[in-house]
């Protein structure tokens, strides 16, 4: 392992949304920002319910010369809640199980992150299901990690599940900032032993990462009227991704 290595763990920011889906900046913006932070090693991007978001940031990546290195993802709803598909370039269907997107995740050799867990704020998988998956004697249907470090999270949520993973779960702990803004990028990481990638991947297998939240973005920062773009945004782009594939294979059904 280089000197550089040994400095301090790498940072990974695990769940950043473009504008691609209800993100406010699209992947050029986002990584100019993050090459001038100099903090993060490697980031992901994973938009709701579409792929597409994290092929075109990897064109965006691949053309540039970065240095950090870049993972295709994509947070998809599940029946029980959102789910994080990492080092995944296919689509993943919605509205699916828990069990059933997790094994897809792996069917394409990608690593499945439970976010913000317990969550009452979003759409999140619960502890019962979450111990239910989990006692599932298959472990192509057990998630790999649960993100315990987002900014959006109420304190009570992540020290219930922090709790909660080293007493029973034993899952890898993530951190993402789960950033809509390029202003929240990096407000939230995941630290590994590494640099690269394949490191980070190799640390999450070997459940040795940890979650760090770095800090709070005042929302004066983002401003009022930011905020409410985009969340108007997140009203008309989300549901049209999540709904639009199945009610068009609804239609080609009924058309025969």
């Amino acid at each position: 392992m280089s000197e550089a290595t040994t400095a301090r763990p790498g940072r990974a920011d695990l769940q950043i949304h473009t504008a691609h889906g209800d993100g406010m900046g699209d992947a050029a913006a986002i990584f100019a920002q993050i090459e001038s932070m100099g903090t993060l090693n490697v980031v992901a991007v994973t938009d709701h319910d579409d792929i597409e978001g994290a092929l075109l940031a990897r064109e965006v990546h691949a053309r540039g010369s970065y240095s950090f290195d870049f993972v295709p993802g994509i947070e998809v709803t599940t029946r029980q809640g959102h789910l994080l598909g990492l080092w995944v370039d296919e689509p993943l269907r919605s509205f699916r199980s828990l069990e059933e997107t997790v094994a897809a995740i792996h069917e394409q050799g990608g690593l499945a992150v439970l976010p913000h867990p317990f969550s009452m704020l979003t759409r999140s998988i619960g502890r019962r299901r979450l111990e239910r998956t989990l006692a599932i004697d298959d472990a192509s249907v057990h998630p790999d990690g649960i993100e315990l470090a987002n900014p959006t999270m109420f304190g009570w949520d992540t020290h219930r599940a922090r709790r909660l993973n080293e007493k029973r779960y034993g899952l890898a702990i993530t951190g993402g900032s789960d950033a809509h803004f390029t202003e929240l990028v990096g407000s939230a990481y995941t630290t590994f032993a590494g640099r690269t990638s394949e490191e980070l991947r190799l640390a999450i297998l070997e459940r040795t990462t940890d979650g760090v939240l770095e800090r709070k973005v005042p929302l004066r920062e983002i401003g009022v009227r930011r905020l409410l773009h985009q969340q108007v945004r997140g009203l008309s782009v989300t549901p049209r991704k999540v709904l639009g594939p199945p009610l068009r294979r609804a239609v080609r059904r009924v058309r025969g």
